[in-house]
This record gives structure tokens, sequence and C-alpha cells, in this order.
């Protein structure tokens, strides 16, 4: 088998930072250092000719949402970065967000850089160097049967039922919105054990895993180091049924390694913009990041609450720029409601980004899950999942409990994934919106679970035109007593029949749907059918799919 894990065609759109890098003799003396540009002057590259930086679905993604490309887009002009080299500095890589690059030098060649004409400021971002790394991308990946296509029932998401269920993402499953088609970009410190695990198999199998880095130390193979984002990633992305069917079994994935769990620095949210950068170009969706930044070791200097404003922290303002691309930004809120520090975490203040806390299994606030408001009082987190004694899997595969944001921000992601899948039409900021509103405290939010946990059972009120899903296509919401709904190809080729049921399972209606008929109009009794939610079930043969509709 032809394994994913290189850096795929995707990568190419970033080449300007691969070849960028150089191989610096590390002293004890030598930092890094972002290193930021006055402009994008006499780039070669042009926001006419985007292809040449930006995948075609990142500018579909943008197409899509209505979103122009800005200078911001264009990658560092190159000249900059020759220069750079030829003074004699390690250049690690490159943001064209922040029009800068990380280099590893001398104070005194530090200096060097700083005079240069086209250089505007720097700033250091870590102590010493991390050890050189050698490049390698041979990866042993450990095959497994897959079929992660069987229609699931609630014994199949084991003892984490209630973590999908409480989202209503078993529902979403059921409806045929698993997440298919919305790419998940997760940063993390580390995923071993996701290669040789049997839960992920169908990541390989099925082509669902689209690309690894490591930005840490600069290599493909990611299966290694700390195995938080293994956890992280099972709420997702596992098929194991009977133990843990994740949220977005079936959307696809990318997975960089940006955190150095040993350590906590600078260098670790630049790490972050970077993967945040590759995930824009390769055109992702949905980024997940259960990593939060307030407290650095020396000398590095820690964050203060007054600057988590929306505006001040790197990390943050690399989550806003990833979310002005049209990515959703789905982010931890923190761990630290019952400590001292107590308030959320950077990036999680970014007014861009989806922040969520965690609840117990009875939707009460987690203790440790961090409050809000930001400094400049916005509500957050926005929304929350289950994250107190919720179930992943461990590197070795055993399903476990623990506790933790990391677990809630995820567990939501694939919900919102699939959600998305639904309506594919809807901005990032749109689902921002759609997720609050759904959310069971959506009458008074405050700064404990924010608008509370969302649920999926009321999403359709404000899903707009049509419901779809399995080729299928049904009018929502109904105003008057007119259901149109319309059949693809493989429907329309036998006779099929409608059943239209409450939400209590009631059959309301039966009507037989003839064959080579694309559109079909159902006429709605006004006496069985008062304002509400009501389900239409449609068979074929040996085919059933069940949408939603509501009753205006």
């Amino acid at each position: 088998m032809k394994h994913l894990l290189v850096l795929f065609s995707a990568l190419l759109f970033f080449l300007s930072a691969a070849q960028a890098q150089q191989t610096g003799g590390g002293t004890t003396e030598e930092k890094k250092h972002l290193i930021y540009f006055k402009d994008k002057a006499n780039t070669p590259y042009s926001l006419q000719e985007p292809q040449r930086f930006l995948s075609q679905k990142a500018l579909d993604r943008r197409n899509r949402q209505g979103i122009s490309l800005t200078v911001r887009d264009l990658p560092v002009n190159p000249a900059y970065v020759d220069r750079l080299k030829q003074e004699g500095v390690a250049v690690w890589y490159i943001s064209r967000w922040f029009n800068a690059a990380v280099v590893q030098c001398t104070p005194e060649k530090l200096a060097t850089l700083e005079a240069l004409p086209f250089v505007k400021s720097t700033q250091t971002v870590n102590r010493v160097a991390s050890p050189q790394q050698v490049l390698d991308s041979k990866i042993t990946v450990v095959k497994h049967a897959s079929s992660a296509d069987a229609t699931l029932e609630s014994k199949d998401y084991g003892l984490a039922y209630h973590q999908a269920d409480m989202l209503g993402a078993d529902e979403l499953h059921k409806a045929g919105f698993r997440g298919e088609g919305v790419t998940i970009a997760v940063l993390d410190a580390g995923f071993p054990g996701v290669n040789t695990n049997a839960a992920f198999a169908h990541l390989f199998q099925d082509q669902q895993l689209k690309g690894t880095y490591d930005f840490v130390s600069r290599k493909a193979d990611v299966f290694g180091n700390d195995s938080h984002g293994t956890s992280v990633l099972s709420t997702m992305a596992a098929y194991a049924p009977g133990k843990l069917v994740g949220t977005a079994y079936k959307a696809n994935y990318y997975l960089f390694r940006t955190e150095e769990a040993a350590s906590e620095h600078n260098i670790e949210e630049i790490n972050w913009l970077l993967a945040a950068e590759f995930a824009d170009s390769a055109g992702a969706d949905i980024i997940n990041s259960s990593l939060g930044y307030t407290t650095f070791d020396a000398p590095s200097e820690s964050y203060t609450y007054n600057q988590l404003n929306g505006n001040t922290t790197l990390v943050t303002k690399a989550a806003d720029f990833a979310a002005a691309t049209g990515m959703l930004v789905v982010v931890s809120a923190g761990n630290e409601g019952n400590k001292p520090w107590r308030y959320i975490s950077a990036p999680a203040d970014a007014d861009s980004v989806l922040t969520v806390g965690a609840v117990d299994s009875l939707y009460r606030q987690a203790s440790f899950s961090s409050f809000g408001p930001t400094a400049d009082g916005r509500i957050k987190p926005d929304v929350a999942a289950l994250g107190q004694r919720a179930y992943f899997l461990r590197a070795d595969g055993t399903l476990v409990r623990g506790n933790g944001t990391s677990f809630s921000a995820p567990i939501l992601a694939g919900m919102a994934a699939c959600l998305w899948q639904a309506d594919y039409s809807k901005t990032n900021l749109e689902m921002i919106g759609l997720l609050r509103r759904l959310g069971r405290n959506a009458s008074s939010p405050n700064n404990a679970i924010g608008y509370g946990v969302p649920q999926y059972n009321s999403t359709v009120t404000a899903l707009p035109g049509s419901i779809t899903g399995d080729g299928l296509s049904l009018s929502n919401p109904v105003s008057g007593n007119e259901l149109i709904l319309t059949v693809g190809d493989n429907w329309a080729k036998q006779s099929s029949v409608v059943h239209v049921l409450d939400v209590t399972g009631k059959l309301l209606l039966r009507q037989v749907l003839p064959a080579s008929q694309s559109r079909h109009e159902i006429v709605l009794p006004p006496q069985l059918f008062p304002q509400g939610l009501y389900l239409c079930r449609v068979s074929s043969g040996s085919r059933n799919s069940t949408l939603r509709f509501v009753k205006l």
C-alpha cells in the first residue's frame, strides 16, 4: 500500500518555507528568533496567481465563503530569506501571515539582522535551540482490516455513547453525516500508536489521513513523542465499534505536532502558526487545538490575564488569521477553573474561534474548566461538551476515562464537522453562530459554559433551504402543507416508500414514490401536522435514509 505519511502535494505550497531551512550549527549561545519583515514588496508571487501558493481546495473554501485574497496570503519575499541565509544564520521556517522568518543565531548575529533595511523588528521565541533532527519520512504502518461504512447502533459507541449522544452526533451519523469530505487539522504534542492501532486503520485504508508533519523536529513522522494527540484524535476519528466511535470518524485528517511537551516557550506558538498556515494552504476546513498558553519557562515571558484581549498573544493572532481564511478554529478553553489562574488561555481569547469548555455527564460545568470572560469583556467559552470523565484511547489502544477541555474540544469539533457537512454553504462564522444558538444555555449565556452544550436535534430549524444526505434533498422548513423531496439518480432508478413520523416515532403518513422521477411533492394533511419537528424516512430496496424537517 502506498502510505500517506509523507509530505503530500499540499506541502508543495509550503515549500518556500522548507527550502529556506538550513542546518545550523547550534551552540548554547544560539537562540531562535522571529524576524519580522517590513513589507512584501517586489515579491515574485501575485494574488492573480494564487495556485502557486494555495491548493485548489484552499481557494474553493475562500470562494465558497466569499473571502478575498489579501497581501497576508502572499508568501514572504524569497529575496529577504536569501539575504538572511547569506548572513550565515539558520532559517528554520517562514510565515506568510506574520511576514516573518524563524532563525537560529547568536546575539551578535541577531544585531546584524536587525540592521538590515527590510527588517522591521525581532522577537526571541526560545532560550536555546532544539537539537538538530535528521529528516526521515520512512514510517511503518501496521495494516488492519477496516470497515467504517456499517450502520451504527447505540451499542457500537460503547462506553463513550453519552459523549456523542449529548451533542446528537449519533443522530447526525444516522442521518448520513459522518464528516465525509470535511478535513480537520489536529495540532497537538504527538500521535504515537495511530499508525499501529486498529481503531485508526480506516484512516489509512480509506485514505482519510491526508498528511502529517512534526514542526518541532522538522520531519514527517508524528507517531512518537507525547500521546496527548492520540487521545485527542481518538474522540473524533476512532472507529472501534463496541469500544469507541469518534464524532467524525469519516472526516479527513492532517496531524501536526506543534507542541514540545517537555518545555514551554513562545516557539510553540510559532509552531502553531506554521501548522495553521499549512492547514490553510492544504485546504483544511477545521482546526482542532487542545493546547493553551499562559505560563512559559524562563526566560520566556508569561502572559497576563490582561493580555488575553483577543489581539495580543502570538497564538491568538495566528488563530484569528486562520479564521480569516474560512477555517473553523476549535480550541480548548483550558483547565484552570479550579486553579489560581482561573481564566481561559490563549488562543481561547480570539474573537473568531470556537472556544469549548467542559461539562460533566449532567451538563454541569466541570470544576477544572476555565472561566471567561476575555480581558476585554467578551463571553467565553462559546459552547461546551463532555470533558469530565470523557472516554478516549491511549496509544496502546486501551479505552480510558479522563478529564480536560482537551477532550471536550475535539468531541465538539467532530460534531461540527458532521453538521457542516449537512450544510456546506455556511461560513465558519455562521457555524459558530449556529452552534451557539443550539446550546442548551443559549437564552442566558455565561462565562462558565458559554451558550451551553449544542444539540443536533434543534439544528434543522437553522439550516436554510434544504436538508441533504445520502442523495436526498428535503425542503426545510415547511411553511405550508407541501413537502418537496428531491431524490438522486440512485434513488430514482426504482420506486421508493416514504414514511413521515413525529419525533416519538409515530407513523403519520406513508406514500409510494414512482421510479424515474426526481422531484416529489408530498401533501401533509394539516390535521396530522401541526407545528413541530418531524422525520422523513425514505426506503428503496435495502437502502434507508432518514431526514428531519420542521413544520412551521
